[in-house]
């Protein structure tokens, strides 16, 4: 008798905004960033399609400011991805982030992409943000945070953690 295969489920990823940018803005003249800029145009073109991909309010307002121009390219990469609710459970655990990060004010938004990705049980959350998502302190603290909880936290990490040679 044949063995029951398995439908093989996508992992799920939460593309936050510096990836989008990073992925349709001009070569940067700066070494560093024009290497995550080739990451990252690679990792959307082969490795994205194995996930299944999601962004939120707050990426899309983000990617809507700035020059119109580039504003729809960002606008257009983005198009059939779905969008993670904010709730008002996420907007209290983003609350309690912000204050366990010690984030500045202006990183606010930071709070609430690792709350919506840790709400909506995301396996990854991909980031160029290394300062206030992507760094090891942010990623223990939350980590830390979560197991005391009970909640699953997705794994932060870059587009070049992520690619499949």
């Amino acid at each position: 008798m044949p063995r029951e295969r398995k439908l093989a489920v996508k992992p799920s990823v939460y593309v936050e905004t510096s990836v989008i940018g990073h992925c349709v803005s001009r070569p940067s003249r700066h070494v560093v960033t024009a290497g995550h800029q080739m990451v990252t145009r690679r990792w959307w073109e082969f490795d994205l399609p194995k996930f299944d991909a999601f962004i939120s309010q707050v990426v899309l307002d983000e990617i809507s400011a700035g020059d119109v121009k580039a504003a729809q390219e960002r606008l257009t990469i983005v198009q059939g991805m779905a969008v993670l609710e904010l709730t008002n459970e996420i907007e209290a655990l983003a609350k309690q982030y912000f204050a366990r990060i010690d984030l500045p004010g202006r990183a606010r938004a930071d709070a609430f992409r690792l709350a919506l990705a840790t709400s909506h049980g995301m396996d990854y959350l991909v980031t160029w943000n290394c300062k206030h998502i992507a760094s090891a302190r942010v990623r223990k603290l939350i980590e830390d945070f979560n197991d005391v909880r009970g909640l699953a936290t997705p794994v932060i990490c870059t587009p070049e953690e992520l690619l499949e040679f």
